[in-house]
C-alpha cells in the first residue's frame, strides 16, 4: 500500500472530477489517498494539516497548473516526495500529463515505467530585527524564485547584496529576484534575465528596473550564498514562489542558497528543454 497525496487547484471545476477519478483508481489498487485540510472540502473527505501532509508520502499528484505545482513543492519539499503533475491549467510548463491520462499515468508509475527529473530548489532564510542569525529566523523552499521588491509606489528600494560574505553592491531598484534555473522562465524572464536549462544548478540574481548603471543579471555557482539586506527606511516585500512571506524593514535580510532537497518530478520519457520552450511559448509557427 502506498500513501499518495493530492494537491488541488481550487477554482477549476475539472479538478474535482480528475481528483475523484484518481482517488477511485488508487483505492481500487490498494493505495491510500491523502489531501490537505484546504483541499478536503473539494472532495468531501478528511484532510491533514499542511505540516503533516508530506510525512510518509510515496507520491503526490499536483492537479492544476504551474501555480499548483509550486504549492505542491512547498508542501513536500523537505520530504523529497516524488511529484506527478497533471495539467489542468493554462501554460502547464511544469506538468507532465493531461487530465484524461491520469489513470494511465498512475498505472505506469506503480509499474515502474517512469523516470525522475530532479530540479534544484532554493533555500530562503529570512532574518528580522536587523541582527545576525536570529532565533526566529524562518526557512522556506522555492522551485522558482524569491523576490524582494518595493512596497511604496513611485519609489525604489535599496538592497545591499553580499556574495559569500563579501559585499558586492547596493542596488537601487524596484526589486531583486533570486531564481533557480527552473525559475529563469518565470518572473526573471519578464525582467529580461537569461533562460537557463533547468537541468543546471545555479543561482540567478536579476534586478527589477534598477536605477543604476549596472543592470545585468548574474549567474552564480550553486554553492554560492547570497545575502540581501534592506539598507534604508523603505520597506520591502518578500515573495517566495508567488506567496507573500511578509515585509522586511531596515536591517532585515534574506539569505539564499541551493537547498539540500530537490524537487523530484515524475516523467514519462525525455523532456527536451528547447522543445518545451517552443511549445509553451508559441515559437513553433515563427
Amino acid at each position: 500500500m502506498a500513501e499518495v497525496g493530492l494537491v488541488l487547484h481550487q477554482q477549476r471545476p475539472l479538478v474535482r472530477d480528475v481528483a475523484r477519478r484518481a482517488c477511485d483508481w488508487l483505492e481500487a489498487n490498494g493505495h491510500r489517498p491523502r489531501v490537505t485540510t484546504t483541499d478536503a472540502a473539494t472532495l468531501g473527505a478528511d484532510g491533514v494539516d499542511d505540516q503533516e501532509f508530506g510525512v510518509g508520502l510515496d507520491l503526490v499528484l499536483s492537479l492544476g497548473g504551474d501555480g499548483t505545482m509550486l504549492r505542491t513543492v512547498a508542501l513536500v519539499a523537505e520530504h523529497d516526495v516524488e511529484i506527478l503533475g497533471v495539467n489542468i491549467g493554462h501554460l502547464g510548463y511544469l506538468t507532465e500529463v493531461e487530465p484524461d491520462q491520469v489513470d494511465v499515468a498512475l498505472a505506469r508509475y506503480f509499474a515502474g515505467d517512469h523516470g525522475i527529473e530532479e530540479r534544484m530548489l532554493l533555500s530562503v532564510t529570512t532574518r528580522t530585527g536587523g541582527a545576525g542569525p536570529a532565533a526566529g529566523a524562518t526557512v522556506e523552499h522555492a522551485l522558482n524564485e524569491a523576490v524582494l521588491e518595493k512596497t511604496a509606489p513611485g519609489h525604489t528600494v535599496r538592497l545591499g547584496v553580499t556574495i559569500d560574505g563579501d559585499h558586492f553592491t547596493t542596488y537601487a531598484a524596484d526589486g531583486l529576484i533570486v531564481a533557480t534555473p527552473t525559475g529563469s522562465t518565470a518572473y526573471a524572464m519578464s525582467a529580461r534575465g537569461p533562460i537557463i536549462d533547468p537541468g543546471h544548478r545555479a543561482l540567478l540574481l536579476t534586478p527589477v528596473s534598477p536605477h543604476m548603471l549596472f543592470d545585468r543579471s548574474l549567474v552564480l555557482e550553486p554553492d554560492t550564498e547570497l545575502e540581501i539586506t534592506v539598507v534604508d527606511h523603505r520597506v520591502a516585500t518578500l515573495t517566495v514562489d508567488g506567496q507573500s512571506a511578509g515585509e522586511l524593514r531596515e536591517g532585515d535580510s534574506i539569505t539564499c542558497r541551493a537547498s539540500r532537497h530537490s524537487a523530484r518530478l515524475v516523467t514519462f520519457g525525455p523532456r527536451e528543454f528547447h522543445r518545451i520552450l517552443k511549445s509553451k511559448f508559441g515559437l513553433n509557427d515563427r
